[in-house]
């Protein structure tokens, strides 16, 4: 829909200074009601200047990659955190080491890294003379997993958060135990203290199972991680089946415990990519959650969560194992039995204690399935996830100038890479925007019709003009609100693919009211990008941003559509 160009300015401007205006008086950020926000909505939506433009034509669409194994990027895009010393008389064992405790910031993550570093200075050498020597590699425990399910880029050494990952990955490759436990941790529940009281007095304890329970009835409204990448997102799959099966391993997928898990999902409003993310919507003073998952070491580091909220643990504990990988040889095997020993060493155990990993004493009543049965239970939460409610989703893709080059590839190869990943039972729909928004897809069924269109639509892609994001935004939100009037139970989503850098039409400040007030979670997918100015966006509404690269790409949006789509 068009108005005179002139008159849309005006107006624009008008919206944009009543919202600065608002916050330089001190006064609070404007905060609309659904039903406000959709109104609004409509009228903006009526303001911009957008066009129709559907995609004519279609493309083959090539044979999808479902495995995310086969999406990894090259291993160096994971970071060496301490490297082997020099010398040519030495045996140098790589590990992977989860990032709680191998990221340099802050440095109550870093345990991993100061014992590393300590057994590389200390000199300690192999039975045959040469100097023992480590490498760590910073990488989450379930892409750690992914490498060595596929073969790829083998470390020495795996140290995952917890034994689950190690028990999928027997699997695949022969893992020779070295550590049961290099540091303790502890999975738990975060909510906020009046959550918790009103649980204890309504259910008379405050464990798991009772959180599950009040989830399913609507008491609760929380979020956890996805667990085909994080530990305590795994950890809590795990506890869920657990309560479900009655603590019997062999039904932790059967159907009837299939049955109930969607349901309990369909209470679930989301599922993050990152404990980070979670934590932020809790902390928020309007958030949507009640509770997540986080692990205790991180929970008694972040300042923010030491006042008013509580801690219940549940699932196994997270030991921190470290095991061999796969035909290691005799060297790197001793290596690492060394390095064992010494970060179990009373300056290391001083260290942790002080970086927060502790057992809380805490007895697990969860055990550790086998790998093939997580493997199992991982694909059961895929199918589930969404908790039987329809999904629609809408592409809002950046075709601006400033996108030309390696970043409109990237935004090409992540869409081409997205096709495998999300269900054919999904409903899509695509916009771009460059100098104005242009609706290229209408949102429906993502069978092979609207398949060939989508892949037509990601060859076209031609990048000119300014970047007019957030009418981008709007007009998508605007399909999907369309949805929700006629399936208001339907699960919603938006995807943003950009640069993040706004050059025309509205701004954040006239956007956020209403992107908040519906209540539509945007994702956005950042490419050589403003990334603060994303993840301001993401967080209006619990959900993910992401900062992709030409290298991995692939893997980190076929991991985000896992969880999503």
């Amino acid at each position: 829909m068009r108005i005179d160009m002139n008159l849309k300015r005006l107006i624009t401007l008008a919206v944009v200074i009543s919202a600065l205006a608002a916050a330089c008086s001190g006064g609070e950020p404007e905060r609309l009601s659904p039903e406000e926000a959709e109104q609004r909505l409509t009228e903006l939506v009526d303001r911009i200047e957008w066009r129709n433009e559907p995609v004519g034509r279609r493309e083959s669409v090539p044979p999808p990659i479902q495995d995310l194994a086969a999406t990894l990027p090259e291993i160096d895009q994971f970071p060496i955190v301490v490297s082997p010393g020099s010398g040519s008389n030495r045996t140098v064992a790589e590990i992977f080491v989860s990032s709680e405790k191998s990221s340099p910031e802050p440095r109550t993550d870093s345990w991993m890294i100061e014992a590393a570093e300590s057994f590389n200075d200390s000199g300690a050498t192999l039975s045959d003379g040469t100097t023992a020597q480590v490498a760590i590699r910073r990488i989450a425990s379930g892409t750690g997993y992914q490498f060595i399910a596929a073969g790829k880029d083998l470390p020495a050494g795996f140290s995952p958060s917890n034994h689950l990952w190690i028990e999928m990955a027997k699997t695949h490759r022969t893992m020779t135990p070295v550590s049961e436990q290099l540091v303790p941790n502890v999975a738990g529940l975060v909510m906020t203290s009046e959550t918790a009281s009103e649980l204890t007095a309504k259910y008379g304890s405050l464990d798991a199972a009772t959180l599950i329970e009040a989830v399913i009835a609507g008491d609760v409204v929380m979020g956890y991680t996805n667990p085909f990448a994080s530990s305590t997102g795994l950890n809590f799959l795990l506890t869920v089946l657990h309560d479900f099966a009655a603590g019997d391993e062999s039904k932790l997928v059967a159907p009837d415990v299939a049955s109930v898990f969607e349901q309990f999902q369909a209470q679930v409003p989301f599922v993050a990519l990152t404990t980070l993310q979670i934590r932020e919507s809790v902390e928020k003073e309007n958030g949507t959650l009640d509770a997540f998952v986080m692990e205790y070491q991180t929970y008694v580091n972040a300042d923010s969560l030491q006042t008013g909220f509580e801690f219940i643990p549940f699932g196994i504990p997270h030991d921190n194992p470290l095991y061999a990988v796969g035909d290691v040889s005799p060297g790197e095997l001793e290596t690492l039995e060394l390095f064992a020993a010494h970060a179990g060493g009373q300056q290391s155990r001083d260290l942790a204690t002080e970086f927060g990993f502790d057992s809380l004493q805490y007895q697990s009543a969860v055990a550790v399935p086998s790998g093939e049965t997580l493997i199992e239970a991982q694909q059961l939460w895929k199918d589930k996830k969404d908790g039987g409610l329809p999904v629609y989703a809408v592409f809002v893709t950046d075709t601006s100038g400033s996108m030309a080059g390696t970043r409109v590839s990237s935004v090409q190869t992540a869409l081409e890479s997205a096709l495998g990943f999300i269900s054919t039972e999904t409903s899509i729909g695509m916009v771009e925007f460059g100098d104005v928004a242009r609706k290229r897809l209408d949102i429906a069924e993502f069978d092979l019709n609207q398949q060939g269109q989508f892949a037509a639509a990601v060859v076209d892609m031609n990048p000119i003009g300014g970047t007019a994001m957030y009418d981008g935004i709007l007009l998508g939100l605007s399909m999907l609100a369309d949805v929700r009037a006629t399936e208001p139970n339907a699960k919603l989503l938006l995807f943003v693919l950009t640069d993040g850098e706004t050059t025309a039409g509205l701004e954040f400040d006239t956007a956020a009211p209403v992107i908040a007030g519906l209540g539509i979670p945007v994702y956005t997918v950042g490419f050589e990008a403003n990334i603060d100015e994303l993840a301001r966006l993401s967080s209006l509404v619990e959900a993910a941003s992401i900062n992709a690269n030409e290298d991995d790409v692939e893997f980190k949006m076929a991991s985000l559509f896992n969880a999503g789509t």
